[in-house]
């Protein structure tokens, strides 16, 4: 099957005193596994739970526990990297990452610098323009979480919760090739999308299962083509990193706020330092967190607790072999299969859920109208009562067979959002209820000529205007459709006035 093509969309500029502007986007997601254990315990993973109640003692740091590996959260992350496009390594290794905090109780991270799971990979990004660009993923490795520190139950002392030490990571980190807010949070959504497909991830960006730091750098106009042809880094400005980005609205306003603090810092003459920073979305403006050392102040080393992790070519091949349907394959699909628009198609496998439901309800069926009547009158519906697609009050069977009762001219579209509603509400056979209500279109030619007669007979002045107003055609189908309460065949309503008027 062949891709879409699409254009190459371009970079954000912005203005400053002194000259234009262009912005250059690395970013690193941070994604937790779906799996029912942690990365090197077999502590529960369930959210929500009591605080500190999912510890082991691997989690809890305590002397002498040594870890063992998950097996399927290391399939997740090759199922991950596979959907990617990424390469898989078959050997990789795990390395400790110092750092002391309250909510890391082993002082230490265990993590993959040197050699990771998973290397280059890629992944197109689409944009509402209808301008996409492909972006490089430079690695996939697997590391733990930390806890959570709680800083607002009590007034003088922190608390910390331990129940998301130790959960499984996937840091899914891209090149800098994002060129703008808009292209990171679509990549962000893109990610987000193709990890939902796996199930290698929920995504659930409130439950924190889903997170985003963001690397920001600005350079001159011209400059980034420059840094692309000789890997200078002197043509761009120090990076800066916004952490823990949950939001796509908020990664966009970060982006705008902490590239404007950098170009203003260089216009006035000061040089960006290379920090961590927080965005806040109350005052649009990022602030210091701590300066952003180099990664051998972490004193990384090879973890002396985990032997290299070394992967049989054929278990690689396996998984590859049963990855589903992808996003970027599904929605061409979807255009070339049911000849459905390109954005209908985008929205319909927006989610896995979404995509199945429509394939069912158009199966044997007008794919147009089907995605009509999905995007516009059930998903409309859902959003309207904040709904999930998961509690439709209509199943896939019931908005098909309203869809064939359109279809073969038993009701009309006005009577079909009528039946729509009362199934809505009341459940029950879509085809049964036209029946019971009186609902089914009137075909039957003698009754709608004796309708027409009627109206045609009653109005003289609006039949001598058609002579010089054609428009008045709609307004004589109008009246028979309210004689009808709607329930008149609109093609037959056409041709008997057409016929009755003699009009061409």
């Amino acid at each position: 099957m062949t891709a879409i093509s699409y254009e190459i969309p371009k970079p954000k500029i912005i203005e400053g005193l002194t000259g234009s502007w262009e912005l250059v986007i690395g970013m690193e997601i941070h994604a937790q596994i779906s799996s029912k254990s942690k990365l090197f315990s077999g502590a529960s993973t369930t959210f929500g739970s009591e605080p500190n109640s999912n510890v082991s003692l691997i989690d809890a740091g305590m002397p002498g526990m040594l870890p063992v590996l998950n097996r399927f959260c290391v399939e997740q992350a090759v199922k991950t990297g596979l959907g990617l496009n990424a390469k898989i390594n078959l050997t990789s290794k795990f390395d400790r990452k110092n750092y002391f905090y309250p909510d890391l109780p082993q002082g230490y991270q265990i993590s993959q610098l040197y050699e990771p799971l998973v290397g280059e990979g890629k992944v197109r990004v689409d944009l509402k323009s209808g301008a996409g660009r492909t972006v490089r993923i430079e690695r996939i490795h697997i590391e733990q979480d930390a806890g959570k520190s709680i800083h607002d139950m009590d007034p003088k002392s922190s608390l910390v919760d331990l129940n998301r030490t130790g959960i499984a990571l996937m840091e899914i980190v891209s090149k800098p090739d994002i060129r703008g807010p808009e292209e990171a949070s679509e990549y962000v959504r893109k990610i987000r999308q193709i990890l939902r497909y796996l199930g290698t991830c929920d995504g659930n960006m409130q439950e924190g299962s889903l997170r985003a730091d963001v690397n920001i750098s600005v350079c001159r106009m011209g400059d980034y083509q420059k840094y692309e042809e000789s890997d200078d880094l002197s043509y761009l400005s120090t990076r800066c990193e916004i952490k823990n980005m949950n939001s796509m609205r908020f990664i966009q306003q970060a982006i705008d706020s902490e590239s404007r603090r950098q170009i203003a810092i260089i216009e006035d003459g000061g040089q960006v330092k290379q920090e961590t920073r927080l965005y806040d979305p109350d005052k649009n403006e990022t602030r210091s967190l701590r300066s952003k050392e180099e990664a051998h102040d972490y004193r990384y080393f090879p973890c002396p607790d985990l032997l290299p992790l070394r992967l049989d070519k054929l278990w690689v091949q396996s998984i590859a072999d049963i990855l589903p349907e992808l996003p970027d394959m599904k929605k061409d699909r979807f255009i070339s299969t049911y000849g459905i628009t390109d954005y209908d198609a985008s929205v319909l496998t927006a989610e896995v859920d979404s995509a199945d439901f429509f394939e069912k309800v158009a199966k044997n069926r007008d794919g147009k109208i089907s995605a009509n009547w999905i995007i516009n009158d059930l998903f409309g519906r859902l959003n309207k009562e904040g709904k999930l697609l998961e509690n439709s009050p209509i199943t896939t069977d019931q908005l098909g067979s309203i869809i064939d009762l359109i279809i073969e001219g038993k009701i009309s579209s006005k009577i079909a959002k009528e039946l729509f509603d009362i199934v809505w509400q009341s459940g029950g056979d879509p085809a049964e209820i036209v029946v019971s209500k009186g609902m089914l279109q009137v075909s039957d030619i003698s009754s709608l000529k004796e309708i027409i007669n009627r109206i045609i007979d009653q109005n003289p002045d609006q039949v001598s205007k058609l002579a010089t107003n054609p428009k008045i055609m709609g307004w004589f189908v109008g009246q028979v459709m309210k004689e009808t309460e709607g329930k008149a065949n609109p093609k037959s309503v056409n041709e008997l006035l057409k016929e009755k008027l003699k009009i061409n």
